[in-house]
């Protein structure tokens, strides 16, 4: 992290709404959002800048979720292990073993659950 006390989280999220909900949501767990609005620009970004956590929206235009997941999880050193959580709010389509098997730390369904979301942050970006 290079801002104390905050934590870095990239958001790949193409619906402006969402990404606005989860700045809102984020800000009160002292996390700083780095928006993304498709799959390859959160590659661009992640290996530019470092971040603690990516929340990844599954369905991105360019390149999915899923398949930037697995770009990530190809990057050497600690690059490849962020946590990451999967969000969709049509996984149920997908079995959700494909976002594990993409690489994937966690999956939350859309509408997003503020507590599961929250819960689900701090333990990934406990210190």
């Amino acid at each position: 992290m290079t801002e104390v006390g905050y934590k870095k989280v990239l958001v790949a999220e193409d619906s402006s709404v969402i990404q606005n909900l989860l700045k809102k949501i984020l800000l009160f767990e002292n996390c700083k959002l780095t928006s993304a609005k498709d799959g390859q620009s959160v590659i661009d970004k992640y290996k530019n800048e470092d971040f603690d956590l990516i929340i990844m929206d599954i369905n991105l235009p360019v390149l999915d979720g899923l398949s930037a997941t697995k770009e990530i999880r190809l990057l050497e050193g600690d690059k490849g292990n962020i946590p990451i959580i999967g969000i969709s709010g049509n996984a149920k389509n997908l079995p959700v073993s494909e976002f594990f098997e993409a690489g994937m730390n966690e999956y939350v369904q859309k509408p997003l659950n503020y507590d599961e979301l929250i819960s689900l942050v701090k333990k990934y970006t406990a210190e």
